[in-house]
């Protein structure tokens, strides 16, 4: 007569359980929760370290794989939950309730670089994740326009209550001045803006905040790594040289010895473009050099954004197209290159060290505009 199987040979089981990123067995990791044992039924939740993890099935058919291994098991019921680790040097320094903070750069305008940070901080959202997108880009603050949200910020105990698109939290320059007017800012006073979009905003509690910096490596990108401890930047491109030549000058930036943030990869966004009627691909700004200048410069690459007619539709009409068309090419990639960029920071911050120490700059006044 077999026994009934126990919590201990349940763990140990799921101890063999290697997750694929982390390299470390379930059990290691913590990642095993809520484990009940009925007879020869076996139930336990996994506890992912981000509801984007791109090798969920993977985890999931392994780790019920390992369970039907004790003997008496006939039947393991898998369900999955997520936590997502924060920054340490970003919990540790600011108190703005937001465990990870993305920049999404690029070092020329006109590669689509706000289309993709309102696309992933949407493909985050979409995963279960809590997401902020701030729109940092002082001189074309475009995120009210792509999301769809034109409604001017709140007051409520002297913090800004941001307004919200798709479920993600938003703040810009574009919900306080008036259409059309022009933003003619001096460095200081970029600074103090930034600083007050981060600290004077009730951003309740975030898994990620993805920030839309400005093109090029002037003031104010330069002011938002300075006031907030960013977890990575992520480079966006497209294929031609011109711009290829300026994604250099980006990851350099942020490999300086006094700003060293980790850069999270590189996406070539209109890499190519398939013809809707005859199916036939052509590459119009050339194509793979996102990919060879990321190698070169020892990041990761990311992935390829098509060009799609309904990218710039969604952008347009306030409807980004992983909301409108999720199935579209171009919403496939971004959802690809958001569990990516999730799975590296699960593992950065689970995995690395405690970064480097953060400076602020607290000499700075506080603008009112």
């Amino acid at each position: 007569m077999t026994s009934n199987p126990t919590e201990a040979q349940v763990m140990e089981a799921l101890s063999h359980v290697i997750e694929p990123e982390l390299h470390k067995d379930l059990v290691t990791l913590n990642m095993i929760r809520n484990l009940k044992i009925d007879n020869s039924v076996v139930d336990f939740t996994v506890m992912l370290t981000t509801p984007a993890c791109p090798l969920r099935n993977q985890i999931e058919e392994e780790a019920m794989a390992a369970a039907m291994t004790v003997p008496g098991v006939k039947t393991v019921n898998v369900s999955f939950d997520a936590s997502v680790p924060g920054d340490r040097r970003l919990l540790s320094k600011m108190d703005i309730g937001v465990k990870n903070a993305i920049a999404v750069v690029s070092g020329k305008g006109g590669v689509g670089k706000s289309t993709i940070a309102t696309n992933l901080a949407l493909a985050l959202a979409q995963t279960g994740a809590k997401v902020g997108l701030l729109d940092a880009d002082i001189y074309g603050p475009n995120i009210p326009l792509m999301m769809g949200v034109h409604e001017r910020p709140r007051a409520a105990n002297e913090r800004i209550l941001p307004p919200q698109g798709y479920g993600v939290k938003l703040m810009s320059m574009g919900f306080l001045v008036e259409e059309g007017t022009p933003i003619v800012w001096r460095g200081p006073m970029i600074h103090s803006a930034l600083r007050q979009f981060i600290s004077d905003v009730d951003w309740g509690n975030l898994d990620y905040m993805v920030v839309d910096l400005p093109p090029g490596t002037g003031d104010a990108s330069l002011s938002l790594v300075q006031s907030l401890a960013l977890t990575g930047a992520i480079i966006v491109t497209t294929p031609q040289e011109v711009a290829l030549a300026d994604v250099v000058k980006s990851i350099a930036m942020f490999q300086l010895k006094d700003l060293q943030v980790p850069v999270l990869g590189v996406i070539e966004n209109m890499s190519y473009f398939v013809c809707g009627h005859c199916g036939e691909r052509t590459e119009i700004f050339s194509h793979g050099g996102g990919k060879t200048v990321a190698e070169r410069m020892g990041v990761p690459f990311l992935g390829e954004v098509p060009i799609d007619p309904v990218v710039r539709v969604g952008g347009d009409s306030g409807q980004p197209v992983v909301v409108a068309e999720p199935e579209s090419p171009a919403a496939i990639a971004i959802n690809e290159i958001a569990a990516k960029v999730a799975a590296a920071i699960s593992v950065q911050n689970i995995s690395s060290p405690l970064p480097v120490e953060f400076k602020t700059d607290p000499d700075l006044p506080i603008l009112n505009p």
